[in-house]
């Protein structure tokens, strides 16, 4: 999954692609940072990647212990009412347009 619109998230590589537990490979986690419980698993449907996708930008504070973007990560760690402004901004920004 990936996003088209410039997205400033800890978990979404500058890309845009999504990097959530549900959507990576079945089985065990190389890094052991994830279950394989917590991975791809054939019952997941379109609803619960959705729902997971939605919790994931509903957070008041995303997960920064394995991020897919570093400087996002950092800037959600030092500095969280920069970090909520920019995606005010870029929220904003992909509505105008």
């Amino acid at each position: 999954m990936r996003f088209i619109t410039p997205m400033w998230h800890p978990n979404i590589y500058p890309d845009g692609t999504v990097c959530i537990s549900i959507l990576h490979a079945p089985g065990d986690d190389q890094y052991g940072y994830e279950d394989a419980s917590e991975r791809w698993l054939p019952v997941h449907t379109v609803e619960t990647i959705l729902i997971s996708v939605i919790s994931l930008l509903s957070s008041d504070t995303p997960n920064t212990d394995s991020p897919a973007n570093v400087d996002a990560a950092k800037e959600v760690r030092t500095d969280l009412a920069a970090y909520k402004k920019k995606v005010r901004r870029l929220v904003r920004r992909s509505a105008e347009e």
